[in-house]
């Protein structure tokens, strides 16, 4: 196979030092971006329980809020892999505070990128910007030709930065790319196994189920993927030559909550865990919300699904995801072994 130097920014990313990880393990050269030069030790901590970097692996400074670094670590590079963007827990204080960081940051890789002669960007984006703002109540499976209504009332501010910045991507390709090619991955709700302590946002819907944060769950649902298998699908849109100029919908079927919680259940239950499996009434987590900031985002889901469509990825990049069980499983075991969920 032949070796391609990489950047992958967000590199102590949930989903980012797993995408690092898998390029190695490729036998690819890798260049990673970190907000803060501190967090080096753990990323290297982390990738060398995975695979042997040597001198593969280089990690930049860099912040999606400044031009500082990005040039010179792009510089050299025949792919880069944007997959960082700002996440947090709860409400922001206001939209932009999501928005702006978000289109700017893919906007300035983006530059650097094409004024490097990058061959591809793979941008790292969200169901959030395919189905946000549509009603609820409609019977309707979604595909990568549908977009999120970013002036619709019932999109969040979350769903709206991921939209915005991803049409933004789609934008300068058409207008400034100089000939740069790119492709997006939209994932679901992402699950798998964590390699570090820090289990970030995406794993606190595990988290709050192994520790039972709550005495049931509330009655929403998500299409999940395994965070190895959204890694994997960046890999593959990277080379693969008809994955040029196009989304793919990273996830698996929808599942409600109970679901994944009775998975937790069966699997930890008699290692002391007390997985909560019976479903709230909607009227609980509304009042819920005002102490739990996570619940407080999903209330405009509560008794409400999503289904896509994932033919595109699967046919194109020739997919092949892990099933609830497996992501569901080994998330919970690796939050036990990091010490996020204390053992029993």
């Amino acid at each position: 196979m032949t070796s391609h130097t990489v950047l992958v920014s967000g590199a102590t990313g949930f989903v980012g030092l797993h995408t690092v990880i898998q390029l190695l393990q490729a036998g690819h050269i890798v260049r990673g971006t970190l907000r803060s030069p501190g967090r080096e030790v753990e990323v290297r901590d982390s990738v060398a329980r995975h695979v042997d970097a040597n001198e593969r692996l280089s990690l930049h400074q860099c912040d999606l809020t400044s031009d500082d670094g990005w040039s010179e670590a792009i510089t050299g590079c025949d792919y880069v892999l944007h997959v960082a963007s700002p996440f947090i827990i709860g409400t922001p204080k206001h939209e932009d505070d999501l928005i702006i960081p978000a289109r700017d940051g893919a906007l300035r890789v983006l530059r650097a990128a094409a004024k490097a002669n990058v061959k591809r960007t793979v941008m790292t984006s969200s169901v959030a910007a395919v189905s946000a703002g549509h009603s609820r109540d409609a019977a309707r499976i979604f595909n990568e030709d549908d977009w999120s209504i970013v002036n619709s009332p019932a999109i969040g501010a979350y769903e709206k930065s991921k939209t915005i910045a991803e049409r933004a991507a789609w934008d300068f390709i058409k207008s400034d790319g100089a000939g740069m090619e790119l492709a997006v991955i939209n994932p679901g709700a992402i699950l798998g196994p964590i390699l570090n302590a820090d289990s970030g946002t995406s794993g606190e819907l595990v988290r709050q189920l192994m520790v039972r944060a709550m005495p049931a769950c509330p009655r929403i649902g998500f299409s999940c993927v395994d965070v190895r298998d959204v890694a994997s699908a960046h890999l593959s849109a990277m080379t693969i030559p008809a994955a040029a100029g196009k989304r793919f919908v990273c996830a698996i079927e929808f599942s409600w909550m109970v679901e994944i919680a009775k998975i937790l259940d069966e699997n930890f239950r008699e290692r002391g865990y007390k997985i909560p499996t019976s479903e709230l009434p909607n009227w609980v987590p509304r009042i819920m919300q005002h102490f739990n900031p996570v619940l407080k985002q999903i209330i405009p889901s509560l008794g409400k699904r999503r289904d896509y469509n994932n033919a595109q990825i699967k046919s194109v990049l020739n997919w092949k995801p892990r099933s609830l069980k497996e992501m569901s499983i080994s998330m919970a075991e690796s939050m036990i072994e990091f010490g996020v969920v204390g053992n029993k």
